[in-house]
Order: structure tokens, then C-alpha cells, then sequence
């Protein structure tokens, strides 16, 4: 799918003792598959764990991060890679391309001094040379700049609006300052350091850039004077590498897929988002190995660029033809599957829950009800998410292909409910280090994640074996079976037509 790291480090040592009230019932063994079953025990929060390790020191060795086109996400890739080549794994590491903004300004300049303006995702650029109006600041309450009448009393036309950040979106503060008549706005953040990796949403009317806490407190005493706001880009083709991973055994029409993305934000190491998906992900393949006993091929992939917006999964799947699609049976999407207050989601495919998006395509509800059994059987309770478009199951839905997964939660917020239900801490968010850099290794709950890639490395076992749920297409003792039993009504049928001619 962005002083917190001190809470963040709390919330995952009490999660790790203080079990969810819901989690009291004995649970009971999931129904399916021996190598489903199999594989669950032999897939261990500890041996997760040591991947999650082994990312964080890629991180630290790397400015801090694993982010798309810096040495720690080629280290990233190679780490997985390898131990996959090891393992005995049919390996690629395909390449992509893809644009990306280069900066050519982000300043907003008044009195001489330039102050760092970081222009939002979705704003339209500034002209060369920028945009100057006398700067308006909109009074500062619990939802400063959200409705037209904050805007009132002064004289907006041809300003910079500064506005501080919260209480509703960048979208609608930004459309109340255009209708006001601003030529340009500055949000500043309500929390220290700058304000980054922040949308818009849709095409933004006009110029929008965030400055951090500091410097938006200090423009503050600066109302009525010139400022300049200079916000300009250009793309730049760049090229990264996902990894992709396929079994030697199993039939390979009808392939069983499952993904995490591989990449960090710039501002740290992603440990939680998406450390914990992609590690999860990578045990699941070792304690599998690569000549499993299954009637399907498991392709197992690492997607790169997903923090620049699903590149690297969208770009794969564009690639391949139709037949080649049709090869692919289902995917399963695994992002961010250890948060520190974590919920126990799971992706609505048949829209049961009535969470927005709309159902999967079919075999998306199958997928949806394998993981749900799954958590029942250990008396976890769980809900349904939506397919909200944040993450790499996107292009597979969108090709028709069933998808379901895991979600442990991001920036929303906990509900009493789900933490009387699950555990946690209700009125904060789900990780409170998303896309922070103190999203580290004190920022895991190692009993979700381990409960999680349980789920991961059953159900994609379970997939392994049969995906008659989901496609129609059974496993290879049934469809033996039906041969069997079609012989033998063919013999017992010329037995009857001899003994007739007899």
C-alpha cells in the first residue's frame, strides 16, 4: 500500500503479550491438504524473522533504506534471489521501466530565504520562475482550511494559502484555497520533520507543496508577505528488477501466483511495510523447496517500485499475452502482514462486507473463504478489506484474474471493537510508523506475523494441490479417479454388449 518509533516499540512487545480476548477457544486443525498442513508448522515466525533481520542490516549498510533505485533495494533483490537459486528454484529477475519526476525546484521563498517546498503527488507544476502572491495563513483549529468559511475574512485572491495539515484531506483543502482564489498552497505538517510521500489524489487545480512543521510555524509570522513558490519536475526513464520464483513440479497452465513487494519508501527501511509480506513470502518458497508434490506450479514474485505506484507488478503482467494469463489460476497479495496494533484482514472478494471496492473477479470470494477457514480453525476472528487499488493485486483484478490475500492494517485508525476483538490499542493507527523511517525492526508484531504466514503458506499449498474452488480445474487424484471410473463403465459396458451378442 506513510517521538512515534518509542510507541511503535511498545505496541509490538504488549501485542506479543497480550493475546486477543477473541483468540481464547482451543483452536482446532485447519481442513485441507497434508502439504498444507505441513507446510504451516514448518514456516516459523523465527525463520521469518531472520529475513526480517537480514533487510534491516541491508537498510542500515544503504543510507537507511531499501527504497526502488538505491543500492538497498538491488541488495534486497539478490538476498531473495539468492536464497531462492539455492533452494533450487527456476529464478528470473525481469526488468521494467518506467518514468520517474526529477526535481528541478521545490522552494517557496520569502524575505530572501528559501524554505523546502515538496510538491504533492497529483499538483500541477509551477511556470519556471513560480508563482508570487502575498501569503494568507488560514487560522489554525482541529480541521484548519476544510470548510470555505475558514477562509473568510481576509482576501485570498492571488495569495499563497498556507494551511497546517489535518482534519481532512490535501484535496479539500487545496479546492476551498482555489476557490478562494489562491494561486498556490503550502501545507505544512502537524508533526516535526518534512511532509512527504502525500497525494492529492486526483489532478490537483492548482500548485500544492508541503513544508515541514518547522517551517510552516515559522512562515506563520510571515502573513502579507511576498512569497515566491517555485514547484517544477521533469521524467527521467529509469529501470529496476522484480524477482519472480516457479517451482520445478507441477503443471504450469494453471499456476498458483503469490507476491509481495520488495521495495521501502526512501524514508526507511520497510520493515513492517513490506518486510514483513516480502519475508513471510520468501520462507513460505524455501520450506516449500522447488520440487514439491503438487499438481499445480507456485510462482512466487518481488515486486519493485510498488512505493512509486505498482509499477513493477503492473508492468509484469501488461507484459504477458492473454494465453499466458490464462496460465495464471489466482494471485495472492501479501503487504505489510506484521503491523505493530494489527487487525486480521483479509481481502473482501465477494464483497461481502460492503467495503467499497466491489467484489473480485470469480474465485476471488474462494480465495477470500480459504484464508477466513483458515483463522477460524485457530479461533481467530478476522474481517473483511477492501481491494482499494494500494497494492499489487491491482493489475491482476484488473486482467480478470481471481486475487484475494492478508493486511494487518496501515494508517487507519483501530476501533474499540477490533481491539477488543484482536488486541491493541483502539484510537491509534494500525502501524503508527507507516512509511516512517522508524518503521524498523521494534515496529513488528511477531505473533500476528507469525499467525499470518501460517495462513500464507497454507493456503498457498492448499492452492497447490487444487484450484477446483476457484477455476473448476481439479487435482490430479480426482481427475485419476474420474478416469478410473470412466474405464471401468466402458468395460462394464462392452462386458454387457458381449454377453448380449453371446
Amino acid at each position: 500500500m506513510s517521538g512515534r518509533s518509542k510507541l511503535a516499540t511498545l505496541l509490538a512487545i504488549s501485542a506479543l503479550v497480550a493475546a486477543p480476548t477473541a483468540t481464547a477457544s482451543a483452536a482446532t486443525e485447519p481442513a485441507g491438504p497434508a502439504l498444507a498442513k505441513k507446510l504451516a508448522k514448518k514456516v516459523t515466525v523465527e525463520g521469518v524473522n531472520r529475513h526480517l533481520i537480514a533487510f534491516q542490516r541491508i537498510a542500515d549498510r544503504n543510507n537507511g533504506t531499501r527504497a526502488a533505485l538505491t543500492p538497498g533495494y538491488d541488495a534486497s533483490v539478490e538476498y531473495v534471489a539468492g536464497k531462492l537459486r539455492d533452494e533450487g528454484f527456476i529464478v528470473s529477475t525481469p526488468n521494467f521501466s518506467f518514468e520517474i519526476p526529477v526535481i528541478d525546484a521545490e522552494t517557496a521563498r520569502v524575505d530572501g530565504v528559501n524554505y523546502q517546498a515538496i510538491i504533492m503527488t497529483a499538483s500541477p507544476q509551477t511556470p519556471a520562475g513560480g508563482v508570487t502572491g502575498p501569503l494568507r495563513v488560514v487560522p489554525e483549529d482541529t480541521t484548519t482550511g476544510c470548510e470555505a468559511s475558514d477562509f473568510a475574512g481576509q482576501d485570498f485572491t492571488g495569495s499563497v494559502a498556507l494551511i497546517r495539515r489535518g482534519g481532512c484531506t490535501f484535496e479539500q483543502k487545496h479546492l476551498n484555497a482555489f476557490a478562494a482564489g489562491a494561486v498556490a498552497v503550502l501545507v505544512s505538517n502537524n508533526t516535526a520533520g518534512p511532509l512527504t510521500n502525500v497525494t492529492l489524489t486526483n489532478p490537483g487545480k492548482i500548485p500544492v507543496g508541503g513544508i515541514s512543521q518547522a517551517d510552516g510555524t515559522t512562515l506563520a509570522t510571515k502573513a502579507g508577505s511576498s512569497v515566491t513558490v517555485d514547484m517544477r519536475f521533469h521524467n527521467e526513464t529509469r529501470t529496476q528488477r522484480n524477482v519472480i520464483a516457479q517451482t520445478r513440479t507441477g503443471r504450469t497452465n494453471n499456476v498458483v501466483m503469490a507476491g509481495a513487494h520488495l521495495d521501502s519508501v526512501e524514508t526507511g527501511a520497510g520493515i513492517n511495510d513490506n518486510g514483513t509480506g516480502s519475508a513471510a513470502l520468501l520462507e513460505t518458497a524455501l520450506q516449500m523447496g522447488s520440487r514439491p508434490k503438487v499438481d499445480n506450479a507456485v510462482r512466487f514474485a518481488w515486486w519493485g517500485a510498488e512505493e512509486r505506484g505498482l509499477i513493477g507488478s503492473e508492468e509484469w503482467v501488461r507484459s504477458l499475452t492473454f494465453e499466458q494469463q490464462l496460465d495464471i489460476a489466482l494471485y495472492l497479495n501479501f503487504d505489510m502482514v506484521g503491523s505493530p496494533n494489527a487487525a486480521y484482514f483479509i481481502y473482501d472478494g465477494d464483497n461481502s462486507d460492503n467495503v467499497g471496492a466491489g467484489p473480485g473477479p470469480f474465485g476471488s470470494a474462494q480465495i477470500e473463504k480459504a484464508f477466513a477457514d483458515y483463522f477460524a480453525a485457530k479461533g481467530i476472528p478476522t474481517e473483511g478489506t477492501d481491494f482499494s487499488g494500494r497494492s499489487d493485486y491491482g493489475e491482476f483484478i484488473a486482467q480478470g484474474i481471481p486475487a484475494g490475500g492478508l493486511f494487518t492494517g496501515a494508517e487507519g485508525v483501530k476501533t474499540a471493537a477490533q481491539a477488543a476483538k484482536w488486541g491493541g490499542t483502539a484510537g491509534i493507527a494500525y502501524d503508527p510508523c507507516y512509511h516512517s523511517a522508524c518503521d524498523n525492526l521494534g515496529n513488528v508484531d511477531r505473533t500476528a506475523l507469525g499467525r499470518n504466514a501460517g495462513a500464507i503458506a497454507f493456503v498457498t499449498a492448499a492452492y497447490g494441490v487444487s484450484t477446483e474452488d476457484v477455476n473448476g480445474v481439479p487435482p490430479r487424484a480426482k481427475r485419476a479417479e474420474a478416469r478410473a471410473a470412466a474405464k471401468m463403465s466402458l468395460t462394464a459396458h462392452e462386458d454387457h454388449s458381449h454377453a448380449a451378442v453371446a
